[in-house]
Formats: C-alpha cells, structure tokens, sequence
C-alpha cells in the first residue's frame, strides 16, 4: 500500500488514513440503517404548507396505492385534482421506551388551495406506521 503525500508536502501517518476509514465506514453504516428504517416503516412523510400554518403528514403504503404514488409529486397531484385529501396527520410523542418518535395522530382532510406548498420531510426520528 503506498501512502501518498498531501499538497502540504508532510507525508500521511497511518493513523490518519485509518481515522478518515474508520469515519468513512461509520457514516456508510449510519446512512445504510437510516435507509432501512424508512425501508421498513415504508411510511413516507411531507410537510404540507399554507399561508397559516404547517403539519407534517404520512403516506402510509394504503395511501399510497390510492394516490398513485408516495413522493411529493402524487401529493401534489391528488391536492390539484381532486381538490381534497384525507391522509393521517403526524406529531412527535415520546414512545414507551422514553425515545422521541413521530406518530400518527388523527386523519385529516386537507383542502386544496392555490396559497399551499408540499415538501418532503425528514426526520431523524422513528416513523410508526399506522395501524
């Protein structure tokens, strides 16, 4: 293995190389559990914008099948079509176990609305499908 040397000019120690390794495998193994998470849940969430107020909401997999997709784009769609949505509104709750999770909470019915915005919504948090 041939270590190369930075545009500094001083050469790389090993246990540099073996840090930035080290990092590198952690962060993939950190986004790989992240992915299988929402894999799992298979709950995708949007916030839902308008000149009031802001929810976050989840398409679950039924509400999916039923809008034609889970991305922001069928949301979109179903909003501007249909002109109403009936989708389950999502809130943070601490879990029995003591950790921070969003939840559903309640189905709403949103109206739509030429003064409304949908995006995407990350959360760090555990995503409960619902039931």
């Amino acid at each position: 293995m041939t270590i190369l040397t930075p545009p500094t000019g001083r050469p790389h120690n090993g246990r540099t190389a073996r840090r930035l390794l080290g990092t590198l495998v952690v962060a993939g193994a950190l986004a790989g559990m992240a992915a299988r998470a929402g894999a799992e849940q298979g709950v995708s969430l949007f916030k839902i914008i308008t000149v009031r107020d802001e929810i976050v909401v989840g398409v679950g997999p039924q509400d999916a099948a039923a809008l034609g997709g889970s991305d922001v784009t069928a949301v979109g769609r179903a909003l501007k079509g249909g002109g109403e949505l009936t989708i389950w509104q999502y809130v943070v709750r601490k879990a029995p176990d003591g950790e921070l999770e969003q939840a559903p909470a309640r189905r709403i019915s949103i109206i739509g609305n030429d003064s409304l915005r949908v995006e995407p919504y990350a959360t760090p948090l555990r995503v409960i499908a619902p039931k």
